[in-house]
């Protein structure tokens, strides 16, 4: 760890609070009369389903989290109707435990598996995308990068919790900023009504599969009005190579709620499926290394777990709020993702998380800072005791990160063109009773200039869903 990275985590780690907060995204399971806890240990869970129409989409997924992207998406070739999971939560189920040590002061600790109830299988966007490869896109199903990768947990910590000090966990664990989205998204980061909770861009400072970090320490803490929190991700080597660290600071006073927030991503990884043309060439090199001993050309990869993926060091800074009228609330955010080519490149052959490798790794696909600011506003009104109504607004602005001929270019042409995505939405929650809700809405989506670079079946869709979410 460098000495700034370490004086920063030190720093935060000094603020004072209270315990471990929790959000949408990471709920603490209550404990009335009638919970399954023994002995200081809750087992919990989500079941969350749905019917879903899209006017432009692909085939639902076995794999994906979400079954499909409500959002539009390049591979989009057909209107889609279909059982979708995970609309308004991901469904899981879990344990929980907590054993008084000395006097205020708790051991801690929290598993969770996630899963796909149309399905039965474990969530798994990285699955989703090897079952692509090779594929054109008018013959995909659903396939998009996520933190969420066929893991047997994917959340898994333990640590102390005092309702003095706060909270310090180790393990794999959602970032402050993905705690944030939960927070101050009006539709709590549901991945069928929200752009930045279904895509996890803004959760993970900037590539979804750091919306949930391994290895990573983090202490959380509550004091009157104020409220602060820390994350560090340790590489399991020397160096700063697949290390971050976060920042949140925030206060709540009368009414309103604000967090600022702080995030440095070193190795981020955004992946896709392999094109045709990227099999055809790997197994093309597999071959010839075969035959051509004893010094192989090539590496051979499986098509089963093998993708491509662009490597990009990450910095992020933002501010959210919601202020409450009592049965009103209003929603606001804004996020600065920069991204940069590595320090430390990643070579050919990388594992990720899920198990899965980067059989083509590109580590210059940023010769000038990309710029991705991500904003957002909405509102979610309490009609009745049991009935919500919510609205949001959500947005991408890209700028153009092009060099040479194509510097400063706003088309379509390439993707490092400047760009927008444009996203709105309207939902109602009804809740049956304390355990079952109904809910109905719909998402649109558009994008513009560099950000719509390769779709060419759409550049906008609606997606409606609706479908029942029973907790326990």
């Amino acid at each position: 760890m460098s000495p700034i990275r370490a004086c920063l985590l030190t720093l935060s780690l000094a603020a004072t609070g209270i315990a471990h907060a929790q959000t949408a995204n990471n709920p603490a399971p209550a404990s009335p009369s009638g919970s399954l806890t023994w002995n200081g240990i809750t087992l919990y869970g989500i079941v969350d389903i749905g019917l879903q129409y899209q006017t432009h989409g692909a085939p639902v997924s076995d794999y994906f989290p979400n079954g499909t992207y409500s959002v539009v998406q390049k591979f989009d070739y057909t209107s889609v109707t279909g059982v979708t999971p995970n609309n308004m939560s991901q469904s899981r189920i879990g344990l929980t435990g907590n054993e008084p040590l000395v006097g205020d002061w708790s051991g801690v600790f929290r598993l969770e598996t996630f899963f796909n109830p149309q399905s039965g299988d474990l969530s798994d966007g990285l699955k989703s995308l090897v079952l692509d490869n090779g594929k054109a896109l008018s013959a995909y199903t659903t396939g998009v990068d996520t933190s969420v990768a066929g893991q047997y947990f994917g959340i898994a910590y333990a640590g102390f919790a005092s309702p003095t000090y706060g909270s310090l966990t180790f393990g794999r664990q959602l970032t402050p900023l993905a705690d944030g989205i939960a927070k101050y998204d009006p539709t709590g980061a549901s991945q069928a009504f929200s752009l930045i909770g279904e895509s996890g861009v803004t959760a993970g400072g900037g590539d979804t599969e750091d919306r949930r970090l391994d290895e990573s320490l983090k202490y959380t803490a509550k004091y009157d009005w104020l409220h602060a929190g820390a994350l560090y991700q340790f590489s399991g080597a020397s160096g700063s190579t697949n290390t971050a660290v976060q920042v949140t600071l925030g206060a709540d006073y009368a009414g309103l709620s604000v967090d600022g927030y702080y995030a440095k991503k070193y190795n981020a990884v955004s992946v896709s499926a392999l094109t045709a043309g990227q099999v055809a060439t790997l197994q093309k090199n597999c071959t010839a290394s075969l035959t051509a001993p004893p010094a192989p050309s090539a590496q051979c990869y499986s098509l089963a777990n093998s993708l491509s993926g662009t490597i990009s060091d990450n910095t992020t800074w933002g501010a959210m709020g919601l202020y409450s009228f009592g049965t009103l609330k209003l929603y606001a955010g804004y996020t600065h993702n920069s991204f940069a080519n590595p320090t430390n490149p990643y070579a050919a052959g990388q594992p990720i998380i899920g198990g899965y490798v980067l059989a083509l790794v590109s580590n210059t696909a940023f010769p000038t800072n990309k710029v991705l600011q991500v904003f957002w506003g909405g509102a979610k009104w309490t009609v009745i005791p049991d009935l919500d109504l919510i609205a949001v607004y959500e947005g991408y602005k890209q700028n153009a990160y092009a060099t040479g001929a194509d510097a400063g270019c706003s088309t379509n042409a390439h993707s490092s063109c400047s760009g927008s995505e444009n996203t709105a939405a309207i939902v109602a929650d009804y809740r049956l009773s304390k355990r079952f809700d109904v809910y109905i809405g719909s998402i649109w989506s558009q994008v513009e200039g560099g950000l719509a670079n390769g779709f060419d079946f759409t550049t906008s869709t609606v997606t409606s869903t609706m479908g029942v979410r029973f907790k326990f």
